[in-house]
């Protein structure tokens, strides 16, 4: 497995870039030190806050261990020894994406699991059992305006707050957790997944809402089992991987509960490389240094258009990738950016990107024009 990445520095380096680190021990080899954790908010400010863990005392609830003030950070999720998905790890999910979207020197975030095969295995099964008791029986019809409920409550912090006391807290949970899945595909920052082992259900889920998945080659599966359980896709599953592969594939799919190997992942589409595992992290810092070297802004207007207006009439779609491009041209680092390369043209008497070395140092850079303070 790969070796931990510990950033040393102050915030201030060039966005887009990893910051410089230094090797220590793999979290599966020894442990962490502390500092490198962040330690979760102690304020009562989302509905995670008001639940405790359901695991047993000997099974310590799970976190996200950040690296990194600025550029790319790497999150590792520490799931304990089943890799399990918990209310922990939801809420700490959600202040690493808030953070990540609102910070212009955040510039990408790669996921990664502790487990030597695991990313996620999948939620903590008492946790979701838990969460299913103490209610009538309800139709689908009734459970949509619970939702909707849920959604509002989730939106007056006060409400919010009491809501989570209640039995309501697993329906509040479930809502943030579709907003932060939401929020990383509306937000300029790029999120990649380091698949370093298997990853069903809810791993998966986080994976497919990713904008990138970098998967290790061997004996990995990822994929959608709840109907083994009695249950059904409910975080984005049944939504995001038809999107990614096709309906057809993913009802067959999901319909049996079999989740697929690295190398049908990669024939289908639902991941976007496979590597050996021990190169898994360092492609995926790789991408997202790569990638997040554009414009921030341009990046959320881009994932905008895509993840929510190809889903939309095409009517509607186009409204939408208009309103985003008026935006962009609008903005100052777009008219610089045009400007400088309208002076190129007069100068040379060609097009700087149907220049073959003028366009390829354009993608290494992720611009033209422009300055690189921008």
């Amino acid at each position: 497995m790969a070796t931990a990445i510990t950033e040393t520095g102050s915030k201030d380096r060039t966005p887009g870039r990893h910051a410089p680190c230094t090797r220590t021990a793999s979290p599966s080899q020894g442990e962490r030190d502390p500092r490198e954790r962040r330690k979760p908010s102690t304020a009562a400010n989302s509905p995670e806050d008001h639940m405790g863990t359901s695991r047993s005392s000997s099974q310590p609830a799970g976190h996200i261990a950040v690296e990194g003030h600025a550029g790319v950070l790497v999150a590792r999720i520490d799931g304990g020894p089943h890799a399990l998905f918990d209310p922990e790890i939801t809420k700490q999910l959600k202040e690493l994406v808030d953070r990540a979207d609102r910070d212009p020197d955040i510039r990408a975030v790669v996921f990664t699991g502790t487990h030597p095969d695991r990313f996620l295995s999948h939620s903590d099964v008492r946790w979701l059992q838990e969460g299913g008791t103490g209610f009538p029986p309800i139709n689908t019809r009734i459970a949509k305006l619970v939702a909707r409920t849920a959604r509002l409550i989730n939106r007056v912090p006060v409400v919010r707050t009491l809501a989570g006391m209640t039995r309501l807290k697993t329906l509040l949970q479930l809502d943030s957790f579709h907003a932060t899945f939401l929020k990383m595909n509306a937000s300029g920052t790029i999120f990649v997944a380091a698949l370093n082992g298997s990853a069903l259900a809810v791993g998966a889920e986080l994976a497919f809402a990713c904008d990138l998945r970098i998967m290790a080659d061997g004996e990995h599966v990822i994929g959608l089992t709840e109907v083994l359980l009695a249950l059904t896709p409910g975080g984005g599953g049944s939504q995001r991987l038809p999107r990614l592969i096709g309906r057809q594939q993913t009802l067959v799919a999901v319909l049996e509960g079999r989740p697929f190997t690295s190398a049908e992942a990669l024939s289908l589409g639902a991941v976007d490389e496979v590597v050996p595992q021990e190169k898994v992290l360092a492609r995926s810092i790789e991408r997202a240094e790569y990638l997040s070297l554009r414009s921030k802004k341009s990046l959320g207007a881009i994932k905008r258009s895509i993840y929510f207006g190809s889903s939309l009439s095409l009517e509607d779609g186009l409204q939408l990738e208009h309103a985003e491009f008026l935006v962009r041209d609008q903005s100052k680092e777009a008219q610089r950016r045009m400007l400088d390369y309208i002076a190129a043209t007069d100068a040379t008497g060609e097009l700087p990107l149907l220049n073959r070395e003028t366009y390829a140092r354009a993608l290494a850079a992720g611009r033209i024009g422009g300055s690189q303070s921008e």
